[in-house]
């Protein structure tokens, strides 16, 4: 079965930028791709029957040379964000490394509390292995990804909003 393809339509200060797509590695990590798929689809509810999507949140962290940082779509600022199990789950496996660009990977604060942050690199990360679960590439548009690591930041956070405006699967 091939692994699942997900997008994200991306806004630039309000205009339309263009789409990405990733590929998630199923095979490896199923749990952790499950959770990326269903916030792509924004499908599910949490216990409050609050949605849980990615739809309307932004990239709240970018820095150049190392990495694009979104998912938080309840705080909007990195401090929130939920997963579909719950506020948080366990690390599923680190089999997969951060060797190279344009990797897929959940952003955490510590072992064992992964919600729906993620981040796409930009080089490769070795010092995150063991410590962040890679789930995916990007498969088209790094085009994007290196236009959005070159936007102007203020303590990382880009001057200008970069807003996932529209999500799902492929």
């Amino acid at each position: 079965m091939p692994n699942t393809v997900t997008y994200f339509d991306i806004t630039i200060g309000g205009a339309p930028a263009g789409r990405i797509t990733f590929e998630l590695f199923d095979d490896v990590v199923p749990k952790t791709t499950e959770n990326f798929k269903h916030l792509c689809i924004g499908d599910k509810t949490n216990k409050d029957g609050v949605k849980l999507a990615y739809a309307g949140s932004g990239f709240h962290r970018c820095i150049k040379g190392f990495m694009l940082q979104g998912g938080d779509f309840t705080r909007h600022n990195g401090t929130g964000g939920e997963s579909i199990y719950g506020e948080k789950f366990e690390d599923e496996a680190f089999t997969l490394k951060h060797d190279k660009p344009m990797l897929l990977s959940m952003a955490n604060a510590g072992p064992n509390t992964n919600g729906s942050q993620f981040f796409i690199t930009t080089v490769p990360t070795p010092h995150l292995d063991g410590k962040h679960v890679v789930f995916g590439k990007v498969r088209s548009n790094k085009g994007l990804v290196r236009r959005i690591e070159s936007i102007p930041t203020t303590s990382d956070k880009p001057n200008e909003d970069v807003v996932i405006a529209a999500a799902g699967v492929l």
